[in-house]
């Protein structure tokens, strides 16, 4: 799936500042901004690799049984890539992308039409969802839940949509320990990359221009405010319970896989992306992947709460 550069005129500065305290326009400013360049930014593709990578989120938390959903929705889907690719992997036959940023929408939407995928879309704010109860009979969502400010509400919005019986499954979030350990091995690598890059000889290959990391630095200014919540899996649980859902249930990943994935990310956006190619970017996803599998069997020993990712589910009763 191509893509093309952000828009470079961005948010203003008086945009940015009015941002700081509200996070639902923090939210619009920084995925409109970001949302022709996303996928990219992100690694995200509509390929076998993405489709395997959504599928086993899916399946570790929630299983196989009741496949494929006739009608799905997804929450915050931002490009759309967590509904696409279970659309591809078999888990849903029909699907709605929503996001409170409508260019998110526009992209998560024609990235469906180029796929020859049956998706629509609606712009929406998850603790208000435009569509009818009982719509639906399953509802996903991907690193979204930490960007809404009332969980609880979203929730009981994702039940009213919900057919009887219906299930969620929101996979991506925070832990409050991962994100402790992640936000500081991207401080330290972004350090770190941007003054090595800095040095003579190694800049001109090297080193991004000064205007795309001035514009990164606006990026990290929005995303600090639009990441409102770290969830403890027993807390998220609670919350899903104290919405209505029944069978709720909730599984952690990425320890080890962490440790070298926030390094990654940052690394990637600090440098220029020219001297990076095919071979570095199979080294990062095939090391990413073997310490994925060493992170399933230390899930099984170490406590949830010192993972980096939670996902959950639940149902609709009846």
């Amino acid at each position: 799936m191509s893509t093309t550069a952000r828009d470079p005129a961005g948010p203003s500065a008086a945009d940015i500042e009015r941002a700081r305290t509200d996070p639902k326009l923090a939210n619009v400013l920084y995925h409109d901004w970001e949302a022709t360049s996303y996928d990219e930014k992100w690694n995200i593709s509509y390929d076998q690799r993405c489709i395997d990578y959504a599928r086993d989120r899916f399946v570790a938390v929630a299983g196989t049984e009741g496949w494929p959903y006739a009608e799905a929705l997804e929450l915050g889907s931002g490009t759309g890539f967590f509904l696409l690719n279970l659309m591809q992997a078999g888990v849903i036959e029909k699907g709605q992308v929503t996001d409170l940023s409508p260019g998110m929408v526009d992209v998560a939407v024609r990235n469906g039409t180029e796929l020859g995928l049956d998706v629509g879309g609606r712009v929406a704010d998850a603790e208000s969802i435009p569509y009818e109860d009982e719509s639906f009979d399953l509802v996903v969502g991907h690193a979204v839940l930490h960007h809404i400010p009332d969980v609880e509400l979203a929730l009981r919005e994702v039940l009213r949509v919900l057919r009887p019986g219906g299930r969620f499954v929101f996979a991506g979030e925070p832990t409050p320990v991962g994100d402790w350990y992640a936000r500081r091995l991207g401080r330290l690598t972004w350090a770190v990359t941007t003054k090595v890059t800095s040095a003579p000889g190694l800049r001109g290959r090297w080193g991004r221009p000064a205007e795309e990391l001035d514009e990164s630095s606006l990026v990290a200014v929005l995303e600090s405010v639009v990441d409102l919540h770290t969830f403890d899996p027993r807390e998220l649980a609670a919350t899903a319970l104290r919405a209505g859902a029944v069978d709720v249930h909730t599984t952690t990943e990425e320890l080890t896989a962490a440790f070298l994935g926030w390094p990654v990310r940052t690394f990637e956006a600090a440098v220029n992306p020219d001297r990076l190619g095919r071979g570095w970017a199979m080294f990062a996803y095939r090391s990413w992947q073997r310490l994925s599998a060493a992170d399933r069997v230390l899930s099984r020993v170490l406590p949830q709460s010192l993972f980096y990712n939670v996902l959950v589910t639940g149902t609709r009763p009846g």
